[in-house]
């Protein structure tokens, strides 16, 4: 068995589901079927593999309660790569999709390094309150 050790990177995107600040849900198919096309756009372009784990999850602030997806990014083994590269194609990704669902604002944390907040606007969702 062959044993491959990579440097510890671990990077986590969680995304709504509400077209903007609707009540219109985008579908967790409809979410999968962008990465895959980022996904393949970014190794037949660059040679990048970006592995994406993907759970379902709600937001829970004050009055809002939003279905989320996380999106979890490692380090992948078999296709590594230098942190600054993984944290750089990791932004673009969730530019990507934030421009694609319409969403206004998305943090991303980088484990053990930074909470990043990628905003649009300084809109807040009316639900909170």
């Amino acid at each position: 068995m062959n044993r491959v050790s990579v440097k510890h990177f671990n990077a986590r995107i969680t995304i709504g589901l509400h077209v903007g600040y609707t009540e219109m849900i985008i579908s967790k198919d409809e979410v999968i079927s962008n990465i895959k096309a980022y996904q393949n756009k970014l190794i037949n372009d660059k040679g990048i593999y970006l592995s994406v784990a993907l759970s379902e999850c709600d937001i829970v602030l004050s009055g809002q309660i939003e279905p989320h997806l996380q999106l979890s990014i490692i380090n992948y083994p078999k296709f590594p790569l230098d942190t600054s590269i993984l944290k750089k194609e990791v932004e673009n990704l969730t530019t990507f999709l934030m421009d694609k669902h319409e969403q206004n604002r998305v943090v991303i944390e980088f484990l053990n390094d930074e909470t990043v907040m990628l905003e649009k606007s300084k809109q807040i969702d009316p639900l909170i309150t």
